[in-house]
């Protein structure tokens, strides 16, 4: 993907949390009323009907995960305000709603989506579309984790360093050389104490491709990175961070999908984590 395209796996993470509104049965594991309005009739209509599609068992398991991510990260989140964190950095930000939809104990946040100034430009033409507006509270942060540090970046985009922040980073380190992933880690361990990032990374499943690591090489966007669990914690705590815990399928089916019905299946493999300084 060049610096001038939007991303097309960013685009097809908002088609399946769009599709979760349209295909799975209430309550919803992730409840996401802007995604549908976001991307407009036409996609709605891509989406109705490639509905077989959308309902192959690889599709239903990507789909799992992706709304899975997001509704992790977003109690993270709930539970990190209530303790006193007022900014949330979203790290890849893509086509994420929160800032669209957010709740109202979410008004004394500083809001920073970080990405790169093609998918964003993207993204402010479906919002216009959409008839939404942003919110105030809400910055865009153009940053290429490649060829600019994050926290070079946020500087320039006026970002405190001083306060307590949240950080997620969804579906992103798989797509960055490790070298690039070490220096977002580096970054956030400079926020204060207390801090925490939600991320999602990449194990090594077999020597061969799946069909999916096929499919986003194709598009441009190929996999480069994937970490053991025992590694990303230790390179987590090495920059200084204090207690990592890995989401757990287990732990998942508990809070998540037990107490709805049964249309969605907990992902054999997850790889979930968050991590506070």
């Amino acid at each position: 993907m060049s610096d001038y395209n939007a991303s097309y796996t960013a685009l097809g993470s908002a088609y399946l949390r769009a599709a979760h509104q349209l295909f799975e049965a209430q309550p919803l594991l992730f409840d996401d009323p802007v995604a549908l309005p976001l991307l407009g009739p036409k996609a709605i209509k891509l989406i109705q009907d490639a509905a077989a599609n959308y309902r192959t068992p690889e599709m239903l398991a990507l789909r799992a995960h992706v709304v899975l991510r997001s509704r992790f990260t977003e109690d993270r989140l709930a539970a990190a305000v209530s303790r006193g964190i007022t900014q949330y950095i979203i790290l890849g930000a893509g086509f994420d709603t929160f800032a669209l939809r957010q709740p109202s104990w979410a008004q004394k946040l500083k809001i920073i989506e970080v990405d790169h100034a093609g998918t964003q430009t993207m993204k402010r033409s479906h919002i216009a579309a959409a008839g939404l507006a942003m919110p105030k509270n809400v910055v865009f942060a153009d940053i290429d984790f490649e060829n600019e540090s994050l926290h070079d970046g946020l500087l320039r985009c006026g970002v405190s360093m001083k306060k307590p922040s949240f950080f997620s980073w969804l579906g992103v380190t798989m797509y960055l050389k490790e070298d690039a992933i070490d220096a977002v880690l580096r970054s956030v361990a400079m926020f204060p104490a207390d801090s925490e990032i939600v991320l999602t990374f990449l194990t090594q499943s077999s020597d061969s491709p799946s069909p999916l690591s096929q499919r986003v090489a194709n598009l441009g966007e190929p996999w480069v990175s994937c970490f053991e669990h025992d590694v990303l914690e230790a390179k987590l705590c090495g920059n200084g961070f204090s207690k990592v815990e890995f989401l757990t399928p287990a732990e998942a089916e508990e809070r998540y999908f037990r107490q709805r019905p049964k249309d969605l299946h907990v992902p054999n493999k997850i790889n979930i984590l968050c991590a506070v300084r």
